[in-house]
């Protein structure tokens, strides 16, 4: 059954229609999630942090555990949504392979050590155009996902999915997060369909809050997963416990709501059923959304931009309480901070090699050291301007894993670590 929910807007490309093939079976949402899947840059999300150093504990949670999470729980909001409202109805419903494929997507671009180090990147691009994960996502799926100018070439209703910022970089001053690269107006006129916009949507948080439902789907997936999720492997890690939570809520003003809250994953603790209670609150979670309609800026050309997510403001309360306990006990731990230090350490350390390398003054012949691939330094020749040798150095920086960019380091800087075997 056609789904008209979705027209040809939304299924445009942004490299236009590839060669049709004998017997495809796949919708082309279904196409944009499996070209995904299998690929390099998908897997290495294995080996990034969410909370902790991957690999530290099998069991802690990696972004590529993290996104399926995500994933999940998005198919599982849309699934819902198709079902109760009253919006919808079978063929006329929210695709969720769509809305998986967002979901799977949105983090692919974040770099190594996790939010440390994004903030670390941005700060080290500053002066050459900037470092935002959402942003390497976007030039990740539509520009280099399976090598130089060879992108997915995603559907428009796919790059809007992921697509949480719509503010370019020097739009808004000092911009530390939350932005599109400059050189990314093209994408953005694309999902807009060259339709300006329009004075009430200003650049920063204004416009940022502008989303189609399938992003506004994927975004409260990922606050669910990550609200929920961080706070069971702080308790796993021994970060969040009972006293901790009983001092932390003494010196903090909760509400009665964020007080019950708090109760339930004591008693989780006590009786441990943190797993299953966890498990729980993401089915409470996913039933506190439904859709109410709206109209504005895009909602004439295409339904995705027809409708707004609504969340229970008590099932919010409690996603934003969790949130905060896991910022206050987890990430500001003086362990974590520690770890956080080093990664920065790490990051700039290897920036400041290679922009001496490949930057600033790129070195040639036989004076030159060969610190990255052939194709990556054929890539750095071929700008014409240190912001783009900075771009490309900032991806391989960003596209490395926790342990490529520790061995990296190590190789460069301890005299102690030798190794030629490991080539990556």
């Amino acid at each position: 059954m056609e789904n008209e929910f979705y027209g040809r807007f939304d299924l445009e490309r942004i490299d236009g229609e590839a060669k049709a093939i004998p017997g495809e079976y796949r919708t082309p949402f279904q196409i944009d999630r499996d070209r995904i899947i299998h690929t390099s840059a998908f897997r290495r999300l294995q080996n990034k942090t969410q909370v902790f150093f991957s690999g530290e504990y099998d069991f802690y949670r990696t972004r590529l555990t993290h996104s399926i999470e995500v994933a999940q729980i998005g198919r599982s909001i849309c699934n819902r949504i198709n079902q109760v409202s009253t919006y919808l109805r079978p063929g006329y419903e929210i695709d969720a392979d769509l809305v998986e494929a967002a979901c799977l997507s949105h983090d692919i671009g974040h770099p190594p050590f996790g939010h440390t180090g994004e903030r670390t990147l941005h700060k080290l691009m500053v002066e050459f155009g900037g470092f935002e994960g959402n942003a390497q996502t976007l030039r990740i799926l539509c520009r280099i996902l399976f090598g130089p100018e060879r992108g997915m070439n995603p559907t428009r209703a796919l790059i809007d999915g992921v697509l949480k910022y719509k503010t370019l970089f020097g739009e808004v001053p000092d911009q530390k997060n939350h932005f599109l690269y400059a050189d990314q107006a093209h994408v953005l006129d694309f999902v807009t369909g060259s339709s300006e916009f329009p004075d009430e949507l200003t650049p920063g948080k204004v416009r940022n809050k502008f989303r189609s439902i399938e992003c506004q789907i994927m975004d409260w997936a990922d606050d669910t997963a990550y609200s929920l999720n961080d706070i069971a492997d702080g308790i796993q890690a021994g970060f969040i416990t009972t006293d901790k939570i009983e001092r932390w809520a003494e010196v903090n003003d909760c509400s009665d709501e964020e007080g019950r809250a708090l109760s339930e994953i004591l008693d989780a603790i006590k009786r441990g059923r943190v797993e299953s209670t966890i498990g729980k609150k993401i089915g409470s979670f996913i039933g506190a959304v439904d859709l109410e309609e709206c109209t504005g800026f895009l909602s004439d050309l295409t339904a995705r931009h027809s409708y707004r997510l609504t969340i229970d403001p008590a099932i919010d309360t409690i996603c934003q309480i969790y949130k905060r306990l896991s910022l206050d006990l987890v990430f500001k731990s003086r362990q974590l901070q520690q770890l956080d230090r080093k990664s920065d350490f790490i990051l700039s350390r290897l920036f400041e090699v290679f922009t001496e390398q490949y930057i600033r003054s790129p070195q040639k012949g036989v004076d030159q050291f060969h610190l990255l691939s052939e194709e990556e330094e054929s890539l750095i020749s071929e700008q014409w301007d240190e912001s783009g040798r900075a771009r490309i150095v900032c991806d391989v920086l960003a596209k490395m894993t926790d342990g490529i960019a520790s061995r990296t380091y190590k190789r460069l800087f301890d005299a102690d670590f030798g190794s030629i075997v490991d080539l990556v």
